[in-house]
């Protein structure tokens, strides 16, 4: 027979396996870095792996004078490119860089940190499947953060995002647009103009949860975007339970 302390044991078990994940919440002390690496070229993390630095928190950049204010860069001038399934852990991407991070599959930043936005932090280019960006943080974004140039959707989860244009942007004038859809989770945003922009035209979706804004003039900003490279026109903005899924008690100040 089994003994009442190990029917209690089992019964405690049992609910230590079936209780949820506790939320983690996003912070605004950016680490310290212990080290700087200013790179010639990008470094490419290869399908499926992750880089995570000997030093935690080192910072990467491209060298003095790599920002060019809002000039448009490519692949070549990006600080990481991660292939399709990479992961990137543990660093800070320094001010003197021109493209932070490029996704070219569907990728995982956690706990990445950037410390100063020149023209895009972090580009998506994944044709279809689903990158996260996990506990991390952004300052001084003057256009925008999460560039979604591909298909599929983004997760953002506890980021940090100060000073900023837009956290996420589904790319409004492309050559080749897809149906994009991000999810936006207890992320804390501070002194910016758009935490979201999509395109409902091409049927767009922004969820946005338990995020906390202040100062923050839009809250999910709708597009008609268009591929042929013209700037696209706003139509409309706020909760509406068909594009911008959300609700004003999951924005708190």
């Amino acid at each position: 027979m089994f003994s009442t302390k190990l029917i209690t044991l089992v019964f405690i078990g049992t609910l230590a396996v079936a209780e949820p994940l506790q939320r983690r919440t996003a912070t605004n002390v950016f680490p310290t870095p212990p080290t700087t690496s200013s790179l010639s070229k990008p470094i490419t993390v290869a399908a499926g792996a992750t880089f995570t630095p000997s030093q935690a928190y080192t910072r990467y950049d491209r060298g003095s004078a790599a920002c060019i204010d809002q000039a448009e860069g490519g692949d070549a001038d990006a600080v990481f490119l991660l292939e399709e399934g990479a992961t990137l852990s543990r660093v800070v991407i320094g001010a003197n860089q021109a493209e932070g991070v490029h996704c070219l599959g569907s990728c995982t930043l956690d706990h990445v940190f950037f410390e100063d936005v020149c023209e895009d932090a972090i580009t998506i280019k994944q044709k279809s499947g689903t990158s996260r960006i996990n506990y991390g943080g952004a300052k001084h974004a003057s256009d925008k953060v999460v560039q979604h140039n591909g298909g599929g959707k983004v997760i953002i989860n506890s980021f940090y995002v100060e000073d900023f244009g837009k956290l996420y942007r589904s790319c409004g004038n492309c050559g080749t647009q897809y149906r994009r859809a991000v999810e936006i989770n207890d992320v804390w945003a501070v002194k910016g103009s758009e935490l979201a922009g999509i395109n409902s035209n091409y049927g767009d979706t922004a969820k946005i949860r338990t995020t906390k804004a202040t100062s923050v003039s839009t809250i999910c900003q709708r597009y008609n975007g268009n591929d042929d490279g013209d700037e696209p026109t706003k139509a409309g903005s706020g909760p509406d339970s068909t594009y911008c899924l959300y609700t004003t008690s999951d924005i708190t100040s």
